[in-house]
């Protein structure tokens, strides 16, 4: 019977990544390059194949890897010549458009081996995920995180992408667990893994930098906790001081091991990586990356470490991290709810959430998270009315599940006061969290109750039955939101980055509220294509203005032409057709807000209803008709 059990729960495993790695493999093939793989593939291929790491030093290194290795076996010409190799500070956009579109490369099966890296990372996230929550919440519940995680269709979407958000989930993941093992099971074995995990999450996403703080706060609270549990069992004052000044200390020195562990990682990774980087060349382009940096000091520093052949990987990688620091404080312009602005705002991540989350598992997080607020109110009282007891005894029985509560509210307040509004792709790191916390809100909720109160053999038997009626109605409603929510995300199906749910306007009208990544981030273009080739004479030309990372002449050769709002109607020059990516309609046409600013030329004032094009490409790019203008 354990054998059978075992296997079937072997094979709905099996079934769930095989159903989630067809869904992103199939979108993999049919999506055009994103803005960000413009500059991530290039990046990934030039580490691996000449261990050069000039361009793209705003992200770490591992996943771009992963992604170049497919590339490594294929005869690819890439542009060393180029002047944006040989003399540009990170020229990575240029080396993009070269290496895939202009060097006699096949661009398409690039693309396509580049994603089978990202997409295998997302697939071993989604097995960690359900053998951790094993451990928490048993075999069969801990398919419901993993469930929910594997068809998210925010996973299924940035999953197949090289880029570094499912990257960092993992990354954080892991070492999050390993984490938890080393304070609950200290030894030298568990303190390596922490080290190794955390360092291996350093080279995935440099927003894993909060895991330092965070490692902090577990540490502190579970010996705060265990301060508490073992203080009454502790003789003297001074067994209190030499018991538990030793105890800070050994937390102390592991918090130390773990961290120094994970430099030394990050170093070894860097250090091949930087190895044909000529130093004089990363001076010139550590100190033009870090120009407006402050402190000036902090900038300086890192100019004067990438001078040394020891310090350089280290100088490479702070340089990076500066970059990103540089950026979310400067911001950066994006479309939400009809204003175009470079101001971040408070509403962003929670809405955009809120949009593009299904609703079957809005309705699972927000009961699970009402139960636990509940549960976490009540501990809270206890506290205000003297009964702190409680609070220990709940951190004390359910430390993982306040952890991972912790790690959700770290980085949703670091997002939230960020100058930085990137999209929902930017919070995939707490999904796994978010579900497997619901997941356990639900089981929770299923559990059996009140029977130990009843000492009538009768009313036992009553309070059995109700609870199993209750059950089956449990079990229904649960059945009928993981079916919905299973059928939101097949319905997306390959256009998951567009995905969002109906209330919002579902896959067809989300971009109303959200663009960029959320919504049009460029995956469209071998779509348009399709729709020029059934649609257009061939001896007729189609204006093109195109967001994204692919190459309109690329795909269409001359019959693009590449335009833009200044340039005035298409129809003056002869050419019928338009076609406009709806991230750049949306930034023409909306409000300005903040110290945002707009030339008149660029709000294609001479298209007439710009939001109602003739037909679509895909899901993003809007298809005008100009003879009727």
């Amino acid at each position: 019977m354990a054998k059978l059990s075992l296997c079937s729960r072997s094979v709905l495993l099996g079934l769930i990544i095989l159903l989630a790695g067809i869904l992103m493999f199939k979108a993999a093939k049919s999506d055009s390059a994103i803005v960000d793989e413009l500059a991530h593939i290039p990046a990934g291929y030039s580490y691996a194949r000449y261990l050069d790491y000039r361009l793209n030093p705003e992200h770490p290194p591992l996943v771009k890897i992963l992604a170049a290795i497919p590339l490594l076996f294929q005869n690819l010409n890439f542009p060393t010549d180029n002047l944006a190799w040989t003399r540009d500070v990170n020229g990575q956009w240029s080396i993009g458009g070269q290496f895939l579109y202009e060097s006699g490369n096949d661009a398409d099966q690039i693309i396509t081996w580049a994603r089978v890296g990202p997409i295998i990372l997302t697939l071993i996230l989604i097995i960690a995920i359900y053998f951790w929550s094993k451990s928490l919440m048993g075999k069969w519940w801990a398919f419901l995180p993993t469930f929910l995680f594997a068809f998210s269709p925010t996973v299924l979407a940035h999953g197949h992408y090289v880029t570094t958000d499912v990257g960092a989930a993992i990354g954080i993941f892991v070492a999050t667990v390993a984490f938890l093992n080393l304070l609950s099971r200290p030894s030298r074995k568990t303190l390596l893994w922490a080290g190794l995990a955390f360092g291996f999450a350093q080279l995935l996403k440099f927003s894993a930098a909060l895991l330092v703080p965070y490692f902090i706060i577990l540490a502190g609270v579970f010996y705060l906790v265990g301060l508490s549990n073992d203080w009454a069992t502790t003789d003297s004052a001074r067994g209190h001081w030499r018991r538990f000044s030793t105890r800070a200390w050994r937390y102390a020195k592991s918090l130390f091991c773990v961290f120094s562990i994970g430099v030394i990682v990050v170093y070894l990774v860097y250090l091949p990586l930087t190895w044909n980087y000529p130093i004089e060349r990363q001076v010139a382009d550590t100190q033009a990356n870090l120009a407006n940096f402050n402190p000036h000091w902090l900038a300086d520093s890192i100019v004067w470490m990438s001078g040394g052949p020891i310090l350089r990987p280290a100088a490479q990688y702070l340089t990076g991290l500066l970059m990103v620091l540089q950026r979310s404080s400067g911001g950066s312009t994006n479309y939400f709810l009809d204003e175009l602005s470079n101001q971040a705002r408070r509403d962003y991540f929670p809405a955009v959430f809120l949009m593009k989350e299904p609703i079957a598992s809005l309705i699972l997080i927000l009961f699970a998270f009402g139960l636990g607020a509940f549960n976490t109110g009540k501990a809270a009282l206890a506290v205000i009315f003297r009964r702190s007891r409680k609070l220990i005894d709940y951190l004390t029985t359910h430390f993982t599940e306040f952890a991972m509560m912790a790690f959700i509210a770290i980085y949703w307040i670091s997002s939230i006061v960020s100058n930085l509004n990137i999209g929902i792709r930017h919070i995939i790191p707490t999904l796994p969290f978010i579900y497997i916390l619901t997941a356990g809100g639900i089981k929770q909720w299923f559990s059996i109750r009140n029977l130990n109160l009843a000492r009538n053999f009768a009313i036992k038997i009553f309070i059995i039955y109700r609870e199993l009626f209750s059950l089956s109605l449990k079990s229904a409603l649960l059945a009928v939101l993981l079916i919905w929510y299973l059928m939101s995300s097949l319905s997306a199906a390959p256009h998951f980055l567009s995905y969002f749910n109906f209330v919002f306007g579902g896959l067809d009208g989300g971009w109303r509220y959200i663009t960029d990544s959320n919504y049009d981030w460029g995956q469209d273009l071998k779509r348009l294509k399709t729709w020029v080739d059934g649609n257009v004479p061939k001896t007729d030309k189609i204006a093109v203005d195109y967001f994204g990372g692919g190459n309109p002449k690329y795909y269409l050769g001359e019959q693009a032409e590449n335009w833009w709002s200044a340039r005035g109607n298409p129809i003056n020059s002869g050419i019928k057709w338009l076609a406009v990516s709806i991230n750049t309609i949306q930034s023409a046409k909306a409000k300005l807000a903040g110290t945002q600013e707009r030339l008149p030329q660029d709000e294609y004032q001479w298209l007439t209803e710009p939001l109602k094009p003739y037909a679509r490409a895909g899901t993003s790019i809007f298809i005008y008709r100009l003879t009727g203008l």
